[in-house]
């Protein structure tokens, strides 16, 4: 059994040995910090390479949540603790539902703070897992692992594409098993970590910089974002009503004291306060027009603008 297990590691890119840290042990800390900082800089590079499939990943997931479906991920340990930092973000950062995004992890809950022994090697517990959270053929289904031989992400993408979702492999190495299981590919060759296998490090960043891409750029594409300002952010918080006040003067140009009375108006909905200041739309004409324009601030101001233009040429 070990003798397989050791045989199908030492395959693994993520689990070589890195010929440039071979002395890291014997080094001052500035110098072992310098090796991470250094290694650390081919992440970005190793992404970048993978943007194309990141990409059909995006939009995959765009038509998943236009027609009500949901992005799952699924990982164990680091990779599973990080699907769920980035799905936590999102219904305070984008003002959508608490189940548009989940995230699951190999051992529950308890896993988050601590190993669950022998979780990560049950097949069967990633397809109960989506199971339980009745997963239907309108998912995008995201499996994170570092190694890629997860076999709780191996029995989910399994079970996900045979109910007929969109499944998507992410792990750092070429040869990763999970690939197999999956539609979409998306394999970020990092390389050896400073510390061997040590994958929180190297990999781990990696699959955040892929995670916050996903999100990200499918909100975007959802309409979540003015230029670049966050305007479906909520409120919840002293810091994030801030944000909010501090988001409509940066779209609209006016003081603080008319933010807030318009905000005041909306229910501290930046979106919608913006396309009443811009629009000149009172709050309910406002939110028809977003509503028309499917939430897109940007094309719901030219519609009202385009439809004044009309009404001016009769």
């Amino acid at each position: 059994m070990y003798e397989d297990l050791i045989q199908e590691l030492s395959l693994l890119d993520s689990e070589a040995r890195n010929p440039d840290t071979q002395d890291i042990d014997l080094l001052p800390t500035a110098s072992v910090l310098e090796k991470i900082n250094i290694a650390d800089r081919e992440v970005p590079e190793a992404v970048q390479r993978v943007i194309p499939q990141i990409a059909e990943a995006v939009d995959h997931i765009v038509e998943a949540f236009r027609t009500g479906g949901r992005l799952v991920y699924m990982g164990a340990g680091t990779s599973g603790r990080l699907g769920i930092l980035d799905a936590v973000e999102c219904p305070p950062t984008y003002g959508v539902e608490e189940d548009m995004v989940i995230a699951l992890i190999a051992g529950g809950e308890d896993a988050v703070y601590r190993a669950q022994e022998g979780a990560e090697d049950n097949p069967a517990l990633g397809q109960s897992d989506l199971e339980r959270i009745q997963l239907t053929d309108k998912d995008v289904v995201v499996g994170i692992a570092a190694s890629g031989r997860t076999p709780y992400v191996i029995g989910g993408l399994r079970y996900a594409r045979k109910l007929g979702c969109t499944a998507v492999a992410l792990s750092c190495n070429g040869t990763a098993a999970i690939a197999e299981e999956a539609d979409i590919r998306i394999l970020p060759e990092v390389g050896p970590e400073i510390l061997t296998g040590s994958t929180r490090m190297k990999a781990g960043t990696a699959q955040k910089l892929v995670l916050n891409m996903l999100t990200t750029a499918s909100m975007i594409r959802l309409g979540k974002s003015f230029y670049n300002l966050m305007v479906d952010v909520k409120a919840t918080n002293a810091k994030l009503r801030g944000r909010t006040r501090r988001i409509v003067m940066e779209a609209t140009g006016v003081s603080l004291e008319e933010a807030d009375r318009v905000l005041g108006q909306c229910d501290h909905n930046a979106k919608l306060a913006i396309m009443m200041i811009l629009s000149g739309l009172d709050n309910a004409a406002a939110e028809e027009a977003l509503n028309r324009a499917d939430g897109f601030l940007r094309r719901a101001l030219q519609q009202v603008q385009d439809n004044g233009q009309k009404k001016a040429a009769l």
